[in-house]
């Protein structure tokens, strides 16, 4: 029987977990040592199965007279990275503690530097082996990083305690039940030299929501790395998990990020709740004239439709409700995202994994076998995404995807700019939209006003017509924001025969927005003005999204 089977009978590892460990799991570190270091077994759990097993003691107390100088020939290098200890030796045995009685590597390195004498094995607790590693071989000390203000440094067992103390626990679970209850999209948890500053985004804008005590920033970091198993240790580098929960009755995906900051580790969670959103092309604020020539393009059988705007515009959900819309059996359906931010019946979804080698690329020279109709691109990063997505769809695939550019006829530019061939381009793309959010108006407070009479030809009024429109106000139904929701504005870009001409002559973003104005395209500005003579948003807030 396997030291890890061990684990599995003892219930301290189960198969689920073990499939998960094994996709997090280090080069050459064995599936018990991550399951530490991801916190599933506590070190102590391990060391006592491994002492059962083994038949092996466990120390934790150094002779007050150890002689370090016995086994000067060792480096403290090798000792850290290996984490072994020589603990005594005699001409014809060498006592070692270790913390993996399975290291093969490292016995039979320290075999060949002792021959002819056995080695005799003792466990104890990686810190306790660092610690007189430091002590005795001159090691490096620990980086500051390793050491919170609360003193419990990279004790794993010590974290999760600290993670699992009620107040901890309350704190976090208030966090996340707020930031749903008023339909936040992010939570981004900061860590400051006095204080823990906890915001929400909600409506694309930041608020401060609370402050914590600094002395609760380790246990509130560590209790949200458990939630999104990630590594608890691991506090030098970034890392990204993902939590299921349900709150208040609902199904909600959180997408976790960490980043190690001057004080801390600065935690962003997106909230994704499936159950509050709804992929219909109908629902995103399409003018009519907009929507109708965007349902004819998502239904030509090939050819490329991008749609472009900043992070956070939208992009993704006008992606989702086309592919929603035109889902159909007798279609197969592809994605390929970075990350999968929302599973779609009936739609085969890749979630591109870097760590494993699932890149954009790779994923996409597969899924062109797979014989699709319609493919979806996550984002076109490159020139090999682009050429990629130019072939596939000049070889019969309708093919979605997105661009960061500021308005539609920029994403030609941009394509040229990765090396995409101009006469490729004319050939494959058939539409191109520009969107932004923009926060709707609180029905409940907003109020009337004229716009002034020297802004008016700046917003397209009649300086001498009506010019009534509505501006925020605030009341405790919008959190006193004046806004509450938000919707998109659009720019169209349909290809045509004269812009696909302009394309082929290299000609200027300026120039192609020409053409597409003169074949009845609005820009964006238009489309938000439109809103505002409605009522739905604000002249304040189209300067803030479009800064017309």
């Amino acid at each position: 029987m396997s030291f890890l089977q061990t684990l599995f009978d003892k219930g301290l590892i189960s198969r689920k977990e073990s499939e998960r460990l094994s996709q997090v799991k280090k080069d050459n570190e064995p599936l018990y040592l991550t399951a530490v270091r991801m916190g599933v077994v506590s070190e102590d759990d391990y060391l006592a199965a491994a002492s059962e097993f083994f038949r092996i003691g466990i120390t934790d107390i150094l002779p007050e007279d150890y002689e370090a100088g016995a086994f000067s020939g060792l480096a403290h290098t090798f000792l850290e990275e290996h984490l072994v200890f020589p603990l005594s030796g005699g001409p014809r045995e060498i006592l070692l503690v270790v913390h993996d009685p399975l290291c093969a590597r490292t016995l039979d390195v320290l075999g060949r530097f002792y021959p002819g004498r056995s080695l005799r094995l003792l466990l104890a607790r990686e810190e306790t082996i660092r610690g007189w590693i430091r002590t005795h071989f001159g090691g490096s000390e620990a980086p500051a990083e390793e050491s919170g203000d609360d003193g419990v440094g990279t004790d794993i067992e010590g974290l999760r305690d600290l993670a699992s103390e009620a107040p901890i626990i309350k704190a976090v679970n208030q966090i996340l039940t707020r930031a749903v209850e008023i339909g936040a999209s992010d939570i981004h948890i900061e860590p400051f030299a006095d204080r823990v500053q906890v915001r929400f985004r909600a409506d694309g804008l930041l608020y401060d929501h609370e402050s914590l005590p600094k002395r609760m920033l380790q246990g509130v970091t560590t209790r949200i790395k458990i939630m999104s198993q990630l590594d608890i240790s691991e506090r030098r580098l970034p890392q990204d998990g993902r939590i299921q929960i349900k709150i208040a009755g609902k199904n909600i995906d959180l997408r976790v990020s960490t980043l190690p900051v001057m004080y801390g580790e600065s935690i962003v969670l997106r909230i994704l709740d499936k159950q509050s959103i709804s992929f219909s092309l109908g629902s995103l604020g399409f003018p009519d004239r907009e929507l109708d020539a965007f349902n004819r393009l998502i239904r030509q059988p090939y050819g490329i439709i991008l749609v472009t705007g900043p992070t956070g515009s939208g992009k993704t959900t006008t992606l989702y409700s086309a592919l929603n819309d035109i889902n159909s059996s007798d279609k197969k359906i592809i994605t390929v995202e970075d990350p999968v931010e929302y599973e779609l019946e009936g739609i085969n979804q890749v979630q591109v994994n870097k760590v494993s080698g699932l890149t954009f690329t790779k994923g996409l020279r597969s899924i062109v076998r797979q014989d699709p109709d319609v493919i979806l691109i996550g984002e076109i990063r490159d020139q090999e995404t682009a050429e990629i997505a130019i072939q596939s769809a000049l070889t019969g695939h309708l093919v979605f995807s997105t661009l960061h550019t500021n308005n539609a006829a920029g994403a030609v530019t941009r394509l040229m700019e990765m090396g995409a061939e101009d006469y490729l381009l004319a050939s494959s793309i058939i539409g191109i939209m520009a969107q932004r959010l923009v926060r709707v108006l609180c029905p409940a407070c907003k109020e009337v006003y004229d716009v002034p009479v020297e802004l008016r030809p700046r917003f397209g009024f009649d300086p001498s017509g009506d010019a009534r429109v509505f501006r925020p106000k605030g009341c405790s139904r919008c959190a006193q924001t004046g806004y509450k929701g938000r919707v998109a504005i659009f720019e169209l870009l349909e290809i045509n025969d004269e812009i696909r001409e302009i394309i082929l002559l290299k000609r200027s973003t300026a120039e192609l927005t020409a053409a597409g104005l003169r074949a009845g395209m609005r820009l964006l500005r238009d489309d938000g003005l439109d809103k505002v003579r409605r009522g739905v948003t604000s002249i304040e807030e189209m300067i803030r999204v479009t800064g017309m």
